[in-house]
């Protein structure tokens, strides 16, 4: 039986069964938001860690799985007037189900 993870803030109830699957896939993700008012995201969406490959990998386990998936991003952020990343991020067309 796999151990539960524990995360520094608690998972988004809409997002947690999306992320839960890229990780057991070995996605390395670092942010994620279940999306909507309230929220820090617009639609669901988690990002990750990885090279340039790491995007199409991430993007193939959760196509292979069947996830509303709606667009692979590769983005830098600009902070404090320099750009960071990049970063990849999925986004999804709608909330994960109940785990």
């Amino acid at each position: 039986m796999a151990s539960k993870r524990i995360y520094e803030s608690p998972l988004d109830d809409g997002i947690a069964g999306f992320v839960e699957l890229l990780r057991d896939n070995g996605v390395e993700t670092y942010e994620s938001c279940e999306g909507g008012p309230g929220h820090a995201y617009p639609e669901p969406a988690v990002r990750f860690y990885g090279t340039a490959s790491e995007g199409f990998r991430a993007l193939a386990v959760a196509l292979q799985n069947a996830l509303p998936v709606s667009a692979l991003n590769r983005h830098w952020q600009v902070i404090d007037g320099e750009p960071v990343g990049p970063q990849w991020e999925l986004t999804f067309t709608r909330k994960a189900g109940p785990a």
